[in-house]
């Protein structure tokens, strides 16, 4: 009876049979060597595509992104101007500030959402 070989443990098991299969590929030492072998894989997947990606950066195919490099020492880029800079000491925000505008409502409330006067809990 011929020998299954597992090319993952490159290894022959003894009997081939599915039971004996089973077994084997339940085995830890055997999915160890599967993760293993499928993290060399991929491992050298990526590193494939990053020599690439260099080279094509090198040669001149994949032009320099604006943020790929740091900007030079002592060159401040100042904020956009539709963000406030920090409130000064004593100064409050504006009551708005921080959350969507209130809009005053227009005609009688929907049925459910009578106002609460005060005194009234509304409950009852």
């Amino acid at each position: 009876m011929p020998k299954f070989y597992c090319d993952y443990c490159d290894t022959y098991l003894t009997h081939d049979s599915p039971s004996v299969r089973k077994t084997h590929c339940s085995g830890r030492k055997h999915k160890e060597n599967v993760k293993d072998y499928y993290q060399k894989w991929m491992e050298e997947q990526a590193q494939s595509l990053i020599d690439k990606t260099t080279a094509a950066f090198q040669q001149g195919k994949i032009p320099p992104t604006p943020f790929s490099a740091p900007p030079p020492a002592g060159a401040m880029i100042p904020p956009p101007p539709s963000i406030p800079g920090p409130p000064r000491p004593g100064m409050m925000p504006a009551p708005h500030m921080g959350g969507p505008p209130m809009m005053p409502m227009m005609g009688p409330p929907p049925p459910g959402m009578m106002p609460v006067g005060p005194g009234e809990s509304g409950m009852g």
